[in-house]
């Protein structure tokens, strides 16, 4: 898995990545709010009522969107969720495929012996979901992730999978989508096209 190949071209896909507190979901609310049609908005992140950070975390971007927005949380098979999308949607927010593949690692975690065994079915899940966005040319969607590989390589087995996963996919993501963007300080920067 040391080189990305994507046989995807996702003509109809945006992927906003950066890291913590980046600006990145502002920035890509604002990108689907601008089209001013039907917005669908996918949460990977589950309400786990023993953590109140996630659930404060939650409550902020619940009261971020604007009322005319549909949610639905789907922490897994988000390929699913998009080909039941209905006809009306016009853009389609995932936020985020970063813990899209946390959900997914954490759960083939206690199951696996080998790296083999956490890539396989997160490159599959990966590849379902893509395919699922190109099967609906109609919606837009922007996707958003985060860039976890930039510091110190963490001293846990877990953790150094879930960086170097969650890095393949992100990459898989940027050459299939049509649209890159890095969130930086508040600040974006377009990576694909270039100007």
């Amino acid at each position: 898995m040391e080189t990305v190949k994507t046989v995807f071209d996702v003509k109809n896909l945006t992927l906003i990545t950066g890291g913590a507190r980046s600006g990145k979901s502002a920035f890509a609310e604002a990108l689907a709010n601008s089209d001013g049609g039907k917005v669908l908005y996918i949460a990977t992140m589950e309400e786990i009522v023993e953590d109140s950070e996630a659930l404060e975390r939650i409550k902020r971007h619940r009261e971020r969107r604007p009322l005319s927005w549909s949610t639905v949380e789907v922490p897994f098979d988000v390929d699913q969720a998009v080909a039941k999308i209905s006809k009306d949607t016009d853009v389609c927010l995932i936020d985020c495929l970063s813990l899209y593949v946390s959900n997914m690692l954490l759960a083939l975690d206690e199951k696996s012996t080998s790296a083999k065994e956490l890539e396989d079915p997160i490159q599959e899940a990966a590849s379902k979901l893509l395919t699922a966005m190109s099967n609906r040319p109609e919606i837009r969607f922007i996707v958003v992730t985060n860039e976890v590989g930039w510091g110190i390589v963490p001293e846990h087995k877990l953790a150094r999978s879930y960086r170097d996963l969650l890095g393949f996919t992100n990459q898989q993501f940027a050459h299939a989508a049509s649209e890159v963007w890095l969130s930086c300080v508040g600040l974006q920067v377009k990576l694909k096209p270039a100007n």
